[in-house]
């Protein structure tokens, strides 16, 4: 995702309050229009005045001048005491002033600020801080969803030495709960005349090789301007997405159809490949049966009626999805959408996802291990 400099921000929410409109200058200026109505949003001030403007930014000067003189009369005697006097201001004024405001002006770094402060402090109780914010990163980074046997596992890979025990109890600590799953609700239609495969995979969900089984479901998307059906094929071997399909129409076509034909570009068919899903229409139809028996090495197999167990490992793969991208967030547009799913599988689940099913590795790690065993 581009990033823009605050400027850019500001001179493009000008120029939209001077013209009177955002379509044509957001495509004028190469941007969407939903980040420029975003941004007029955050600074309305400027459809002030000119005039106006000018105020409201000689206040905020004037304002941080104040501050300015007042931590420098302040903090005079303290610093004409040495580092350790200077220290001790600014950590009794934290609550006061930015740290890193009095760390500029009283020419102390803020990495040396916080050296001198852990300094002061046991190794043992260093350490336990060190993990701790550790412990905050590593959750933040796996956006909220890692509980404490993950997070441990992260650690450790990390090279820290550290027990699932400490880890829930500093998690428990710094108030840390991974979000919660959704309940499954169906999506695709299975009221119909079409072809019905029996359940061969009978939730035999683990298997040695690749392209020995393979699963796909669907699953809707809700977005600021309705809704966007994402379908997925997932790999039972290590639990890759290796096909995927997001489209605004639930049409054979555009959802089962392309997540197929990307699986099969993926990855190679083995010569005795299960294929299993629901018995959504998007799957009985002919169109898809005449895809896949085209394929001599394919057997189709699908879930029993109103049986979603039967495809628990692609219904966990959703509720994951929903939980770590959609869940609490608030609604995008749809080509914000896009991106955010490409980034979720392409980087995110199939790179750098821990998984507890493959030992908590993440499909590279594990895909590895496998191809060295």
């Amino acid at each position: 995702m581009k990033i823009y400099e605050q400027s850019f921000k500001e001179k493009a929410v000008r120029l939209s309050y001077e013209r009177g409109e955002i379509k044509s200058l957001a495509k004028e200026l190469g941007i969407s229009r939903e980040s420029l109505s975003s941004w007029r949003k955050k600074y309305d001030y400027l459809k002030l005045a000119s005039k106006d403007v000018i105020i409201v930014e000689l206040n905020k000067k004037i304002k941080d001048s104040e501050i300015t003189l007042e931590i420098l009369k302040n903090a005079s005697e303290y610093v004409a005491q040495g580092k350790i006097m200077t220290k001790r201001f600014i950590e009794n004024n934290s609550s006061k002033y930015p740290i890193c405001k009095m760390c500029a002006l009283l020419k102390m770094s803020s990495s040396a600020y916080y050296r001198r402060k852990k300094q002061e402090i046991s190794e043992k109780q260093a350490r336990i801080i060190l993990l701790k914010e550790e412990v905050l990163s590593v959750y933040y980074e796996f956006k909220k969803t890692y509980g404490y046997l993950k997070i441990t596992k992260e650690l450790r890979r990390r090279g820290f030495k550290v027990g699932e025990g400490q880890v829930k109890v500093y998690m428990r600590m710094l108030g840390l709960r991974k979000r919660a799953k959704t309940r499954f609700r169906i999506t695709t239609d299975s009221i119909h005349n079409h072809y019905v495969a029996p359940n061969i995979l009978n939730r035999e969900f683990t298997v040695n090789e690749p392209s020995k089984a393979w699963v796909s479901d669907i699953t809707y998307i809700a977005t600021a301007k309705g809704f966007l059906y994402l379908t997925i094929v997932l790999d039972l071997f290590d639990r890759k997405i290796i096909g995927w399909s997001l489209t605004d129409s639930m049409n054979t076509k555009e959802t089962t159809l392309p997540a197929w034909e990307m699986a099969v570009k993926n990855r190679a068919i083995s010569k005795d490949l299960i294929f299993h899903s629901d018995r959504g229409v998007q799957y009985a139809n002919k169109i898809f049966t005449k895809t896949l028996d085209s394929y001599n090495c394919v057997r189709r197999s699908m879930s029993r009626r109103q049986n979603h167990n039967d495809n628990a490992v692609a219904e966990s793969f959703f509720g994951n999805f929903k939980r770590e991208l959609i869940n609490g967030n608030k609604l995008l547009a749809r080509e914000q959408m896009r991106v955010e799913v490409y980034e979720y599988i392409e980087n995110w689940y199939n790179k750098k996802r821990r998984h507890s099913h493959l030992g908590y590795k993440t499909i590279e790690e594990f895909t590895l291990t496998k191809g060295n065993s």
